[in-house]
Formats: C-alpha cells, structure tokens, sequence
C-alpha cells in the first residue's frame, strides 16, 4: 500500500476508533497492522498518530489491535538470529523503575555464567514513569549500550549476554519517542515494544516478562506467540518487571509454546529470602519530592554500583533479587529439578565471582 493510501487508512481507523464510548469501534489485526505501518514512516502527520494512540487507549485496546501493532513493529526492526540454541529474552518496561533500585540489568550476565544465554534491551529514558532504565544503568557500570544489532548479536554469542538498545534495532519506533514524551499517558507502544524479540536463538526463544494487573498476563502470551517466543513466563513483579516483591508471596504464569497456560506461586522465604521490603529501597536522598520525576541517572549509578556488588557476592536485596530472578527463569526452563536446587546454583555463580567476570567481560569491549 502507498504512503498516501495508509495515510488515508489511518484517517479511517481514528474515525472508528475515536467516536466516543458508545460508538467507538474495534479495529482489525489489518486495519492496526497497517495504521502502524504509517505511524513509523516519516510521512506520518504526529497530530494524528497522538490522536489514534489515545483514542485507541480510552477505547481500550484488543487482542487484534495489540497483534497487528506488534507485527508492525517487527516488521519494521532488525531481528538477529545468534549461533545459540536457547536463548532468554528479558522483557522489562521500558520507562524503568522509580519506586526503588532495580536489579534486573544483571539478570542476563548471571544467566549466562549458569550457560543460559540473555539478552535485555530498551532505551534511553521514555514516559510515562521516566524510571531508572537498563541502558542507563548498564551504561553506569561501564557497559556499552550503543552496539550495532551485529555487534550485540556477536556479544551474545561470545559472552553469552548482551544489551540492545531500541534505537539500534528499531531506530523508526525509536524516532516516536519524543511525540510520546509530549503524550505524557500510557499508549499501545508501551505494552507492546517489550515483545520484539531483537535478538533471537536458532533453537528456542523463550520470553521472560513481568506485570502488574491481572488483565494483563493473558495480553502479553498473545503477544509472545504473536512474535514467535518458544515459551514465555510473566512475574507479577515489581513495577512491572521481572522480579517479584522479595516480601510477599508472589506467582507467575506460564505459558509454554501452544499450551494451557498454568500459575505458579511464588514465596521468596522457601529459596530463604527474608526481606522487610518489596524491593531494594530508594536511599532518602533519592527520594523525589510529590509529583516530581526521579533523578534517574542518580538512580541508575546508585543501581550499577549495587548491581556490581552482587555479582561479586556482596549479600543484601540486590543479591536476593538477582537470585530470586534467575531461579525462577532456570527453574522454569528445566534446567533445575526445583527452585531451591536453582537457587543454590544461582547463589555459587555468585559467592564465587564468576557471575561477575561474566559481567565485566562487558565491560572491557
């Protein structure tokens, strides 16, 4: 379809979409399919793309739209295939975390000194939260966060892990950032960017993310399938992301390739986790005031250095979160018989320095 016919089409599709609650109408895995495609051109008008996001969004979004949205958008990425048989993908919000010290950055190096390959992507800084994210964190430890979909996918093969940022390997949803800054709320590109797979296995893919709301665990399987994921698992986690609270009980669901999928429940005190918090705390000075942004470059160095100290065997909250994420994923994918068995593996890459060495090999390329 020509460029003015799709911009026609996404004139059509806001008609449908942005009628008001009662006539509001839904769109096709198509009709979203090719509005997205238009959206990511450089033709795109970004009244109307902010228009269509929100109407969308007060309309709530379906399972057709979510789909079609998605496919777009991996249409228009560069997906890499790496030289490994299994591969994780650590599927964390992309707006980061504000409410405490996030640890899932190091998730990928501690897996892959446990011979699971990871990978994490993201971007720079992005709303709704303007949270603390992987790339600023990873960049705070000294890691490169601006490789090419070639180098990250070599690093994964040669490391085990690596760090894909979003304007390397989808730089036409990357180019929509700031018109989503000016947005402010919550759109469809939020749930979706996580499910991308940039960087995927010859063998199984398999998609680890979190989430907060019950709705939404049944949404991001479809997606996962959608995107090809061999298997996927969402934790009820923290903000969103993939570890849960290390003070209350959790779960997670998963969803293996074409199955049912089933719930798991989760309690950090059986791998012997005893925290007085959900989350690595926010120290006062990190603290933002009411209804101001976190400094989240303050809180991505203060990350990076706890983050290190954990994958040398410094014990505290960060190192149960390490443990409590990798368990999960490596007890989920077989690799243990149960979790306190991962766990106990988990904990020796760690006291040992080899989950750091892993880490730093990063660090010197």
């Amino acid at each position: 379809m020509s460029e003015a016919n799709l911009a026609l089409h996404l004139k059509h599709c806001i008609q449908k979409v942005a009628t008001g609650p009662e006539y509001s109408k839904d769109l096709s895995y198509n009709e979203a399919y090719q509005a997205m495609q238009h959206m990511l051109s450089a033709e795109a008008d970004p009244v109307q793309t902010a228009i269509y996001f929100i109407a969308l969004r007060m309309k709530r979004e379906t399972d057709e739209e979510n789909r079609g949205t998605l496919q777009a958008l991996i249409d228009h990425s560069t997906i890499s295939h790496a030289a490994v048989e299994e591969l994780v993908d650590i599927s964390d919000p992309y707006d980061g975390f504000a409410r405490g010290i996030p640890a899932s950055s190091f998730v990928p190096a501690v897996l892959a000194s446990l011979g699971v390959p990871a990978v994490v992507h993201g971007l720079e800084t992005v709303g709704p939260k303007y949270g603390a994210t992987h790339h600023q964190v990873l960049k705070a430890a000294g890691v490169k966060v601006d490789l090419t979909p070639q180098q990250a996918t070599q690093q994964l093969e040669q490391l085990g892990w690596t760090y894909i940022d979003q304007a390397s390997f989808a730089p036409a949803l990357h180019a929509l950032v700031p018109l989503r800054q000016r947005m402010v709320k919550r759109q469809v590109l939020t749930t979706v960017e996580t499910m991308l797979g940039p960087i995927r296995a010859r063998g199984k893919t398999h998609c680890m993310g979190g989430y907060v709301h019950k709705a939404y665990p049944p949404i991001y399987a479809s997606l996962a399938r959608q995107a090809g994921f061999a298997t996927a698992i969402f934790v009820r986690g923290v903000e969103g992301g993939v570890i849960p609270s290390l003070q209350q009980a959790g779960r997670l669901f998963a969803y293996p390739a074409q199955a049912q999928e089933c719930q798991v429940d989760l309690a950090p005190q059986d791998l012997g986790i005893l925290a007085e918090t959900r989350a690595v705390p926010l120290p006062p000075d990190l603290v933002p005031a009411e209804d101001a942004l976190i400094d989240s470059e303050a809180l991505a160095t203060k990350a990076a250095r706890l983050g290190l100290a954990a994958l040398a065997g410094e014990r505290g909250l960060t190192y149960d979160s390490l443990v409590y994420a990798c368990t999960i994923c490596l007890s989920q994918l077989r690799h243990y018989p149960d979790l306190p068995t991962a766990a106990q593996a988990v904990r020796a890459v760690l006291d040992s320095g080899q989950a750091l060495t892993v880490f730093k090999a990063a660090q010197q390329r």
